[in-house]
């Protein structure tokens, strides 16, 4: 047991720091190429690794979909066409601004996630959740505007981008609540076919803009430039970190799993620093904020369910005896 969960705990961490690596590592190759080439030549390879190693391990009645395909055509385009070209078509608008804000966006993941499922599920969160949520929404701010939000909202180079790059996390938490409708599949199965239809999907956009002639087909001196982070976001933030996560999330459960996103900005700092971007003090402000407003809500809900189980427990005493 204790193997296992530290394999969990490993796989997610792993995963965090993959996915804060990759903001500054994209910002790095968007000086030769553009971001919707590079999702799709990232996730065409990881779809074929995927897909390879589904018909290795299940074999080739794992392909079908079971009346499922517009369920995983949904999950996965939120996931491999809404999230991954947004979120580098905004990060890259913003330039050198953008790795921080797109690292600060995706740690708001599990913050998102309680306001969608109050927003659709009216499911309303504790007060003292909603005040972590408005405290890791503070703290985005700080890092989106740094510190001056009159001057951000007349600025539309600054704002688009930020909302391309809400609307991309925000289908990357679909994505995970979708999840849950594919319980009986293996994560390999749902990882895949959801990346094969939603990288299809990203591929035709991305063909259409470039027959529009908003983009251009990438050269051959733009691919041997690219390789090396083209590379690094195939293996880690692509292949390892999808799945790893997954697996991850099933072995630690998804309270424990979340503690780890904390690792995402953290990443983007140090390796923003380590690259020489300029990382100002709202950055860091503004990661410390939504860091503590995650560990505090956390910490939260393991209280809760301990109280929730308590009364149980103590009734089946007083029956006993």
């Amino acid at each position: 047991m204790r193997k296992s969960v530290l394999w969990g705990a490993v796989l997610c961490f792993i995963a965090a720091v993959s996915w804060g690596a990759m903001f500054p590592v994209a910002h790095a190759a968007f000086k030769h190429i553009d971001p919707f080439y590079f999702t799709i030549i990232r996730y065409g390879a990881v779809t074929i690794i995927l897909a390879a190693m589904l018909f290795w391990k299940e074999g080739k009645q794992a392909f079908r979909f079971e009346g499922k395909g517009l369920q995983l055509w949904f999950f996965g385009t939120m996931a491999f066409t809404v999230y991954n070209l947004f979120i580098f078509w905004g990060e890259d608008l913003m330039g050198e601004s953008g790795v921080m804000v797109a690292s600060i966006m995706e740690s708001l993941m599990p913050m998102i996630s309680i306001v969608i499922l109050w927003m659709i599920f009216k499911k309303r969160p504790h007060f003292f959740t909603l005040i972590c949520v408005i405290v890791s929404l503070i703290g985005a701010i700080l890092v989106v505007t740094k510190g001056d939000i009159k001057a951000f909202l007349g600025a539309t180079e600054d704002f688009i981008p930020s909302i391309l790059i809400l609307i991309a996390v925000i289908g990357w938490v679909l994505y995970t609540m979708g999840g849950s409708e594919f319980t009986s599949w293996s994560v390999l199965r749902y990882s895949t076919l959801s990346c094969l239809l939603g990288t299809i999907t990203a591929v035709v956009i991305v063909f259409g803009a470039t027959l529009f002639g908003y983009i251009s087909f990438p050269t051959e001196e733009v691919i041997i430039a690219t390789t090396p982070h083209l590379l690094f976001m195939i293996i880690f933030p692509g292949f390892i970190a999808l799945l790893g996560w997954n697996i991850g999330v099933s072995i630690l459960s998804p309270i424990n799993a979340l503690l780890f996103i904390n690792f995402v900005p953290v990443t983007t700092l140090l390796v923003s620093i380590f690259q020489g971007n300029n990382v100002t003090m709202f950055d860091i402000v503004g990661t410390v904020f939504i860091i503590i407003s995650l560990l505090a809500n956390n910490i939260f809900v393991r209280l809760q369910k301990k109280e929730y189980k308590r009364p149980i427990r103590t009734n089946l005493r007083e029956r006993v005896s």
